[in-house]
């Protein structure tokens, strides 16, 4: 496999980087956006990034399209807040649409939460998760289904796959021509778990982000679809492109050895959801960090003591 270019962290200061024709990253601090069409034509930003990061967006849009550039379209893979986070404060200033997929809209609407993360299988992104919300939007009427058709509203020779498991209505974006595939967070370019790979941003195939992954089953189903496309770009929501001759055996060959956590609240059950939103989630299982903070807590107060007392009759010696 070869890497593609492209900058060693994850965000870019508001400049886009260019993966492959017609297609340009845009690092948010820890998750992509990307901007699809080439400049002086059509184009249609694909997820958004955070909330508050609209005015990084539209820096990035100006350096590429020009400073009165916007877009057809925004088309979210899915509904979190790492990605439909600036979506309509975008959409609204440039009076365009956003798209998602149908399943996706009670999470746009208002209708519903998306299920709670689950931060008890351990690692880093599962840590960081406990600060993460799991609201969903309501964008009103700016929001709209995809086409059934498969699709992509404003971009030609694009489809769009339904990949859930992230997310009950989470979609990639597929051009065939040469085999780019946007895979949201269906999987990740990076190991998320670890704390080293946060700092370095080392290109590896990896499941999605596991704390807000409701059905695992899904998610491993959705990997062996996209591995089926035999891609040669895999771009995903969190960590750098990869491109190269070797992605796509790469990808078949992540397919096959698709597991998700040890353990957490939804790898025994998935969360269940329809076009209303969530309709069940699993109890919640025990979570180590309360002991473990209670035990460095305690272990801490035992050594104080210790610290103390030794002082305390050495000072009568």
């Amino acid at each position: 496999m070869v890497d593609g270019t492209g900058p060693t962290s994850g965000g870019d200061g508001g400049s886009a980087q260019e993966v492959v024709a017609g297609v340009a990253r845009l690092g948010v601090l820890f998750v992509n956006a990307y901007m699809v069409g080439a400049p002086g034509g059509p184009w249609t930003l694909v997820d958004s990034g955070l909330p508050l990061s609209a005015a990084l967006n539209r820096r990035a849009v100006a350096g590429r399209y020009g400073a009165e550039a916007r877009p057809e379209s925004i088309v979210l893979t899915h509904g979190h807040f790492d990605h439909a986070g600036a979506a309509l404060e975008l959409a609204s200033g440039w009076d365009v649409p956003v798209y998602a997929h149908p399943l996706e809209m009670p999470y746009l609407t208002g209708k519903s939460d998306y299920p709670p993360q689950d931060p008890t299988m351990g690692g880093a992104i599962a840590q960081m998760a406990r600060l993460f919300p799991h609201s969903g939007y309501d964008f009103g009427d700016r929001v709209r289904p995809l086409p059934d058709d498969g699709s992509v509203p404003g971009l030609e020779n694009w489809r769009w796959i339904h990949t859930p498991g992230h997310t009950p209505g989470h979609v990639s974006l597929f051009r065939e021509a040469d085999g780019t595939l946007l895979a949201g967070d269906a999987l990740a370019t990076m190991d998320l778990d670890s704390w080293i790979s946060q700092l370095t941003y080392k290109r590896e195939l990896h499941r999605p982000p596991a704390p807000f992954t409701i059905d695992w089953g899904a998610s491993r189903r959705s990997v062996g679809a996209l591995a089926g496309l035999e891609p040669s770009v895999v771009a995903a929501g969190h960590g750098l492109p990869m491109t190269g001759p070797g992605v796509a055996e790469d990808l078949r060959t992540y397919a096959g050895r698709f597991s998700p956590p040890r353990r957490g609240r939804y790898v025994g059950q998935s969360a269940s959801a329809d076009e209303e939103g969530v309709k069940e989630v699993p109890p919640p299982v025990p979570d180590p960090l309360p002991r473990v903070v209670a035990g460095v807590m305690t272990a801490g107060v035992v050594v104080a003591a210790g610290i103390a007392l030794s002082r305390r009759l050495g000072h009568k010696g």
